[in-house]
């Protein structure tokens, strides 16, 4: 990762918000080459469509409720819940209420920073 990191103090409100979907924004926060940590808002019914990469992810449910899937296995999911998803297995949500999804990689996600430039 050449981008630099952003680390020490960081106001939300000095970053902007990214597309990252029809109904999906995100903001890129704290990050190193080994950690990054993500926070993703969600209309009503927007789709975090299923996919997978080598990252490990875990997930905390700020607001709203989810449907999320996880390899094979449904779960509705709400405020204050979260979910751990290992590298490589299939994973994707469908927001069934407005809400915010926290987001923390291990390594960060090099395709995110990329697309924020």
């Amino acid at each position: 990762m050449n981008d630099p990191t952003r680390e020490g103090f960081i106001s939300a409100s000095d970053i902007s918000w990214e597309r990252a979907g029809d109904g999906v924004r995100r903001k890129i926060l704290g990050y190193d080459q080994e950690l990054m940590l993500v926070r993703v808002q969600f209309e009503k019914g927007s789709i975090g469509y299923l996919h997978r990469h080598p990252h490990r992810q875990v997930t905390y449910i700020e607001s709203g409720v989810f449907d999320v899937q996880l390899g094979a296995e449904k779960k509705k999911l709400g405020a204050g819940d979260c979910y751990f998803v290992p590298s490589g297995v299939e994973h994707g949500v469908v927001a069934l209420e407005a809400g915010v999804l926290v987001d923390v990689f291990t390594p960060a996600r090099e395709d995110f920073i990329a697309a924020a430039r």
